[in-house]
């Protein structure tokens, strides 16, 4: 099967270092493995989406000689198939209506498949997955055996909110299958999310890709570098600065005399090796 990769930004803000870390990650990936790296804009979430967004996302990544090999994917345009998603697991009895609220459910309480509140008169609920007493363990291509005890850890999670979007998880569940992805390479803030994203691809009939979770970028407070103030944009008009830092921050040998993007990431791909890459969770960003 052919390697295919895959960059999937949220349009909440505009390209940042933390973000250029994981583009740069899962291109050198896909292009060592000979491979495909395909892009996904995960717009699925309009009160958190910072109009003009993803077009800022999508000029910015050529600048940094990071091209897609095929039309990118706009989850905003992928209602259908997460709809008959959805109904594939309601057919099954998997999900259930749901009108607890966080109060509701605050002390860790566990659902067990069914919902804790009365039905609201006249308001919607959210929809849950039903999740068993189960492990799900998989091996992290750079942060090794993972097990996450899905109950305890997640509890029944929902996959439609109460406004009618659907969750992250099983949207991106059902993209990576429609992309055909066959590597996840991503930030470590979501290795956590794996496993739920592996129980829905079991419930679905969806095949598991395997996943690689790098460093998470952090800034000198030790914060989330997304979260942070430091968080400002990266220059695209200017891209080696940020491209530099990108491949240090990586661990990546770096060109000195190479004027340009593309001579840049030629140079660390040809020394390039996944298992090379740091084997930590978070790191401080330079």
């Amino acid at each position: 099967m052919t390697y295919r990769g895959r960059f999937a930004p949220s349009p909440t803000g505009h390209l940042h270092f933390g973000s250029l870390v994981a583009a740069v990650g899962s291109w050198l990936c896909a292009r060592h493995a000979g491979g495909e790296w395909l892009l996904r804009v995960e717009d699925i979430d309009p009160p958190r989406e910072m109009p003009g967004s993803a077009e800022s996302i999508l000029a910015a990544l050529p600048a940094f000689g990071l091209a897609a090999d095929g039309p990118v994917v706009f989850q905003s345009n992928r209602q259908a198939a997460y709809d008959a998603a959805f109904e594939q697991l309601k057919a099954a009895d998997l999900v259930f209506p749901c009108w607890c609220s966080r109060n509701d459910l605050a002390g860790g309480l566990h659902l067990d498949g069914r919902c804790l509140a009365a039905p609201g008169a006249g308001r919607e609920p959210a929809w849950r997955l039903r999740v068993p007493d189960i492990e799900i363990g998989f091996d992290d291509g750079l942060q090794g055996p993972q097990m996450q005890n899905l109950r305890d850890t997640a509890g029944d999670f929902v996959i439609r909110r109460v406004e009618g979007y659907y969750a992250y998880q099983l949207a991106c569940v059902v993209d990576d299958a429609f992309q055909g992805i066959t590597e996840v390479v991503r930030g470590n803030d979501l290795l956590d999310s794996t496993p739920r994203q592996i129980f829905l691809q079991r419930c679905l009939g969806l095949p598991t890709p395997r996943y690689l979770h790098l460093p998470l970028a952090l800034d000198g407070s030790g914060r989330k570098l997304s979260k942070s103030e430091q968080a400002h944009p990266v220059d695209p008009t200017d891209p080696l600065p940020a491209l530099r830092r990108t491949l240090a921050f990586l661990d990546l040998p770096i060109a000195p005399a190479a004027g340009h993007p593309a001579a840049l990431l030629a140079h660390a791909l040809e020394r390039f090796e996944p298992a090379g890459l740091p084997h930590c969770s978070e790191r401080m960003a330079a």
